[in-house]
């Protein structure tokens, strides 16, 4: 996962170039085709920090941005994100991790 000078999360480009070139197929998940350039919203689990709270990993919307923490979080703010707002894809926020999930789908997309 790269930031640019922003601090845009840029994986639209490089997801749509994959689904044009035929090595990312949208028959697996029709919902990656709704990846967009977001600015994550926190430094961490944006709802854990409002609340004094404390997460696991961090997972980051790929359609609005917003930070969450995993499902090994007691709180589980990324998936509920999705279930209120039906945001489907995520990346993992942590370092040295780059794989997708479609919550949707339930299934894991290498990028």
């Amino acid at each position: 996962m790269k930031e640019d000078v922003s601090g845009k999360v840029q994986l639209s480009e490089m997801i749509k170039q994959k689904i044009t070139d035929g090595s990312l197929d949208l028959q697996e998940c029709e919902h990656i085709a709704m990846i967009q350039d977001v600015t994550p919203s926190a430094d961490g689990c944006e709802k854990c920090l409002e609340i004094g709270d404390e997460w696991v990993h961090l997972r980051l919307c790929l359609i609005c941005g917003h930070v969450g923490c995993c499902d090994d979080s007691k709180n589980k703010h990324a998936s509920r994100h999705f279930h209120d707002t039906g945001h489907a894809v995520i990346v993992s926020y942590e370092p040295d991790e780059d794989w997708i999930w479609c919550y949707i789908d339930e299934i894991p997309i290498k990028p």
